[in-house]
């Protein structure tokens, strides 16, 4: 997944000890940071090794459990993946600046973890020794109705954020992602979209104020940490200029009735006119209305063919979108029946698979579903132009050749394509529709492993004709290292512009310039974080 090491690499990543001395061992570089720590935190040591424990050793015994418990990739869940020297469970803002102040002179690479969705596992793996700082114990979620307003910390999750505004108000909401799991701190700091985008925009577009702990420990807010290091960390990816404590968000309103509904269809059966005419509905309709487009490679009675499925979510009365579509898209063939009405806090439910959802009660958002992963990889591209009908059949029969790598079409238009690109880090608001490369699998074999990977990259090939192009976009959230990544070297800044160009597209100027600023040793590093301009000779 990531750059396989060279013996040059593992001495290079070691090179803070002596050239003559063996490494110290994880024993030992443990005893090191819990001192500090211990220093740090005014706490006594022997207090850092017991309950509730912060800093957990390879050896401690509940090591494991805390490291799995937020791996949502099992690819990365191996006995051979890469594993931690130490794991920092904070518990407070001291305790990420201590876990901060720490590891610097340690030199180890230090990865920061909210809800652990990374798609490529970069928030809790590494081919270079490195700690994990773990903020799922950070989730306060504070609601103020009457300003309209909440501060939700990292290392809470979208599911407890939804259900903490719902036991305050039926009738606001927040702008964000369908998956409850997806931690606050990933998802805010590398843009935030959901089944909203299209009538408010990112959740980006509702920060207000954040903090941060910087590069020297300092616990920091807007004002503290000035203008651009504010819009840096509003869609430019936390983990590359600190470590993001929580945002204050703005709520939105929500009506008191929505509506959801799925349609399929069938490749034999329209499929083909009706994910076509979506290019021309899905961005340009009524901005309460979205509609994602599923693709899929399926069976049907034996043989081998494409289902289309529209899953849409429209904030307001049943009746009112199908008439509506009946006029825009009646390739769709919606009817009232195929509708249903609820809460806002009930689409939220049925969005998350819950059929059921006006039966469902809303705390199931408040199960964080620890060391539950399957094995998956996730790419993504944006469309600019719609894809002739003749593209969309031919993409059909190559997705069946391939034989079960899906798509996801989400449309953008409404809301987002008001906003100016440099708003904030995301430049891809003019873009028609995202698409996302999706495919899961229940198998832990290399060879299956292999086989669909190879099927990702090979529809991400095909796809080349229909996609925005110089640079070919991707979206953060939606990590892919097949994209590139940086081995922070003396390349380091051409190996960012590779990625960084695809993610960030003119935006990525300001946020190397921001990083130089505000983390010139370049301390928070992965291998798609933002790098510092290069140094003159």
């Amino acid at each position: 997944m990531i750059k396989k090491q060279t013996l040059v690499s593992v001495l290079l990543s070691i090179s803070f000890f002596s050239s003559f001395a063996a490494p110290p061992s994880s024993a030992s570089v443990y005893e090191s940071f819990a001192q500090c720590f211990s220093d740090k935190t005014k706490s006594p040591q022997s207090q850092v090794a017991k309950r509730p424990k912060t800093v957990f050793s390879q050896t401690n015994p509940s090591y494991s459990s805390v490291l799995r418990a937020y791996i949502r990739n099992a690819r990365f869940n191996t006995s051979s993946t890469p594993k931690p020297t130490i794991i920092v469970t904070p518990r407070s803002y001291s305790h990420v600046s201590a876990a901060v102040l720490c590891s610097k002179p340690l030199n180890f690479v230090f990865k920061i973890r909210s809800g652990g969705h990374d798609y490529d596992g970069l928030s809790y793996i590494s081919d270079k020794p490195f700690f994990i700082l773990d903020m799922s114990n950070l989730r306060n979620v504070t609601v103020d109705i009457a300003d309209q307003t909440a501060w939700i910390s990292a290392g809470a999750t979208l599911g407890e954020v939804y259900y903490r505004i719902f036991e305050k108000s039926k009738v606001h909401g927040f702008p964000a992602g369908v998956c409850p799991t997806v931690g606050v701190g990933g998802h805010l700091s590398g843009g935030g979209y959901g089944n909203m985008v299209r009538k408010f925009g990112l959740s980006v577009d509702y920060v207000e104020d954040a903090k941060i702990v910087d590069v020297n420990g300092r616990v920091l807010d807007r004002k503290a940490m000035g203008e651009d290091l504010f819009w840096a960390i509003s869609g430019g990816g936390g983990g590359s200029f600190g470590v993001v404590l929580g945002y204050k968000i703005k709520l939105v309103p929500v009506p008191m009735t929505v509506t959801v509904f799925r349609v399929e269809q069938y490749m034999d059966s329209g499929a083909v006119d009706m994910v076509h005419k979506w290019q021309y509905v899905g961005p340009k309709t009524d901005r309460n209305l979205f509609m994602r487009m599923l693709i899929q490679p399926v069976t049907k009675n034996k043989a081998k063919t494409v289902r289309a499925t529209v899953v849409a979510l429209f904030l307001g009365k049943a009746d009112d979108v199908v008439s509506l579509l009946a006029k825009e898209f009646p390739e769709l063939e919606l009817k009232e029946e195929a509708c249903e009405e609820m809460t806002w806090m009930q689409s939220a439910l049925w969005w998350d698979n819950n059929e059921n959802a006006t039966k469902t009660d809303p705390r199931v958002f408040l199960d964080r579903d620890l060391d539950s992963a399957s094995f998956g990889k996730r790419k993504s591209d944006y469309v600019a132009t719609e894809i002739s009908r003749d593209g969309i059949e031919s993409l059909f029969k190559k997705m069946i050749e391939l034989g079960k790598i899906g798509l996801v079409f989400n449309p953008y238009g409404g809301r987002m394509a008001e906003v100016a690109e440099d708003a904030t880090p995301f430049p891809h608001r003019k873009k028609l529709f995202k698409i996302q490369y999706s495919v899961n699998w229940k198998e832990s074999s290399a060879d299956i492993e292999k086989g669909y990977l190879n099927q990702a990259k090979a529809l991400y090939s095909f796809m080349t004709g229909f996609v925005s192009k110089n640079p070919r976009n991707a979206y953060l959230n939606y990590r892919d290292v097949d994209i590139g990544v940086n081995d922070h070297g003396v390349n380091s800044y051409k190996e960012g512009e590779v990625y960084g160009r695809k993610y960030f597209g003119k935006n990525f100027d300001r946020l190397v310039k921001i990083k130089t600023a505000v983390d010139p040793g370049n301390f928070f590093r992965n291998e798609q974080s933002i790098p510092t301009l290069p140094r003159k000779a």
